[in-house]
């Protein structure tokens, strides 16, 4: 019979002292070694079903598009069933592309169609689909990583984006 080992961690506890004449000198100030020096432009601090809230203070209620640091507005069919080539144009535009698409759906999980993944897969985009919680999560990592990725978000709420009617002078 194999014998398991016991081994206990080592672990270190933390400084209770914040002085920097303290005995155990002055605090450890933790440093991200796979971050870039620069955070990414945009990072997603929480989603409720009242919208997705950024890390800078904005709220977007409807559907979103993450790209190169800046967000843009997306205004998907309510059914991912409905959801076509045209919808994702901007990625066709975009340089440098991304690597990676995180697709965020809604509240559950819903598979665009196939002509979707084919149409990113011709462009070079790996699409990766998940509820718009869990997209959130992903992409908030993978972008701190300094990976080019991209996000096309749907709120928990889906809420269409109200159109401003445009007045010629």
């Amino acid at each position: 019979m194999a014998r398991l080992s016991s081994r206990l961690l080592h672990t270190t506890h933390p400084r209770l002292e914040s002085s920097a004449n303290s005995p155990r000198g002055p605090p450890v100030t933790l440093t991200n070694i796979l971050a870039s020096g620069t955070p990414p432009a945009v990072q997603v601090a929480s989603i409720t079903p009242a919208g997705i809230y950024l890390e800078d203070g904005l709220h977007l209620t409807g559907a979103c598009i993450f790209l190169e640091g800046k967000v843009f507005l997306w205004d998907p069919p309510p059914s991912v069933s409905d959801w076509r080539r045209e919808h994702m144009e901007v990625f066709e535009v975009a340089v440098p592309r991304p690597e990676i698409l995180i697709l965020g759906t809604g509240a559950d999980l819903a598979h665009p169609p196939p002509s979707i993944n084919s149409y990113l897969t011709e462009l070079g985009i790996q699409l990766d689909v998940m509820s718009t919680r869990n997209a959130c999560s992903t992409y908030n990592l993978l972008a701190e990583e300094g990976r080019r990725v991209a996000a096309a978000l749907v709120p928990l709420t889906p809420r269409p984006w109200s159109r401003a009617a445009i007045k010629a002078p």
